[in-house]
């Protein structure tokens, strides 16, 4: 069960308070469940799961990337960005696009209206 992998023991980078793991930032959260759920959905095992993470902190040690305790959720978003790409056969240039198409819709919806893609379909 992928619930049984979120040991404290398992995961000892991972910020956590009395309650469980916590987030700095929203985007954080966000990484976490998204990989969860994608492997619950059967997108990639779990073993796949954590041999990508832990390929992205050993090139960013093999890199001497300086650890300020913050990197831990960026190596979890890149080893989400990297495995789904490969599992799922999106580009780089596939992602780029569709982050430029929600920064657009950001800039062309007004201030506390929900975001919608639809909006950067429209001219900025």
């Amino acid at each position: 069960m992928v619930v049984d992998m979120f040991a404290k023991a398992d995961l000892p980078a991972l910020p956590r308070d009395a309650d469980g793991p916590v987030f700095r930032e929203p985007w954080e959260a966000k990484a976490f469940a998204m990989a969860v759920r994608l492997a619950e959905a059967g997108v990639y095992t779990w073993a796949e799961w954590t041999r990508a993470l832990s390929g992205e902190i050993s090139a960013a040690q093999a890199a001497s990337e300086a650890d300020l305790g913050d990197t831990y959720n960026m190596y979890w978003l890149r080893a989400l960005e990297a495995l789904v790409a490969r599992k799922r056969g999106v580009t780089g240039e596939d992602i780029d696009g569709r982050t430029e198409e929600w920064r657009i819709a950001y800039i062309n919806t007004p201030h506390g209206q929900p975001i919608e893609r639809a909006a950067a379909r429209s001219d900025p």
